[in-house]
């Protein structure tokens, strides 16, 4: 059957899922970006074009328009990010007239993507989080929070802080101090956010203690696929903190049950209404050996590309559930796949985890990196991804996060 693949984003997540799309029907997807950015520059297995008036609703949905003006055919439509996750929510009634694609309601988007909502909405659910406060920075109210340093602050409303740019800006600010809590709340607020902060509980452990599961539900809104990765090591520089550098899909060094995590999982998205892919970000907590949920992104995480290498090709997935409507059985992946976007060099430096770093040196000839393609073959790619994994020695020895 014949379709194109329409990516809105210029992202690694927009890559790899370009990736998923040229491995499994070796045709190019076309992507959409506001900016250009050095994932899918200079990619021979896509084709790319640029307008910033995409960060706007009316400009997404204009780009999508003159789209679809040229491509008359059936068309699967795949954001890379939580805006346009969004944009395609609000607007379904609309472009389920000329889209295929698979995202929830706006009201559990917005459940999810709100992490004051998230926290306060899923509190008495099957999932455990961290103590969490909540500050709104629209008051000058006297900050009150019951537990130890060291903290983590982060926005409530990822979607308005990811459009606010400025100095300094990081994903996730972990607290030391009062004095420093109090500087940090004050320099937010001065770049222009306005929503609230979350102040969350540090839960202890290097970062071989963050967990990663991607979820598919389908179209009839039950969950068809789960994953459960460890993190050896995650992004250290400042606007990547939270994101996986290292993972090992279907490994786990510590003694959390992992089957009945997953079950609360599956139980809590067919529960909600979920339809698409997402993500949860987790931590675990040796304190009383659970799984305490970060956060759970409404489309696929940077990182999700790990699941096609256990067989479930993300594109693939979603074009037999939507366009040929095929059934998807349910399936727990836990195929053992190791994920990294760094080189070896920093794997054997900074992972402090010594199982799971000897695991992943064992693994290391079999590993994906999902911005290595094989078939992208650009000499000017090469020698970009070249730069990149300069920059990322110098991030993991200069960078802002610390366990």
């Amino acid at each position: 059957m014949e379709f194109e693949v329409l990516i809105m984003g210029s992202d690694a997540n927009a890559y790899y899922m370009a990736r998923c799309c040229y491995e499994k029907y070796h045709k190019k997807a076309h992507l959409i970006g506001a900016y250009y950015r050095a994932f899918t520059k200079y990619s021979n297995i896509l084709t790319i074009e640029y307008d910033k008036e995409i960060w706007s609703e009316e400009g997404f949905l204009n780009a999508l328009k003159k789209y679809k003006e040229v491509h008359k055919g059936k068309v699967l439509l795949i954001a890379s990010n939580e805006t346009y996750a969004e944009f395609i929510s609000k607007n379904r009634e609309q472009l389920k007239k000329d889209f295929y694609f698979n995202y929830p309601n706006i009201e559990i988007i917005k459940s999810l993507t709100t992490k004051e909502i998230f926290y306060k909405t899923y509190e008495n659910s099957c999932l455990d989080f961290p103590k969490t406060f909540y500050y709104d920075c629209k008051k000058n109210e006297k900050i009150k929070v019951d537990f130890t340093y060291p903290l983590i602050v982060k926005p409530s409303n990822v979607v308005e802080y990811n459009h606010i740019d400025f100095e300094g800006k990081k994903k996730i600010y972990k607290i030391e101090s009062e004095e420093e809590l109090k500087h940090t709340i004050d320099f937010i607020k001065e770049s222009g956010y306005k929503d609230t902060l979350i102040i969350q509980e540090f839960i202890p452990g290097d970062d071989s203690h963050l967990f990663d599961a991607v979820v598919y539900s389908d179209r009839n809104k039950k969950v068809s696929l789960i994953s459960f990765a460890q993190i050896g090591l995650q992004e250290h520089a400042s606007k990547m903190v939270g994101n996986a550098a290292v993972l090992i899909n279907g490994y786990n060094t510590y003694d959390g049950n992992v089957l009945e995590m997953v079950e609360k999982i599956k139980t809590f998205m067919e529960k909600i209404g979920y339809m698409g892919f997402a993500e949860f970000d987790m931590k675990y907590d040796e304190r009383d050996h659970k799984f305490k949920v970060l956060e759970i992104n409404a489309r696929q995480g940077r990182c999700s590309y790990y699941i096609s290498q256990a067989g479930y090709n993300l594109v693939e997935t979603m074009v037999n559930d939507l366009i040929l409507e095929k059934e998807i059985p349910y399936h727990f992946i836990n195929e053992e796949v190791l994920l990294s976007f760094v080189p070896k060099k920093i794997a054997k430096m900074h992972i402090k985890n010594e199982q799971f770093k000897r695991q992943t040196l064992k693994m290391w000839k079999y590993r994906v990196n999902p911005m290595k393609c094989r078939e992208d073959k650009s000499f000017l790619r090469k020698i970009l991804l070249l730069k990149l994994r300069k920059r990322y020695i110098e991030e993991y020895k200069n960078g802002y996060w610390k366990d």
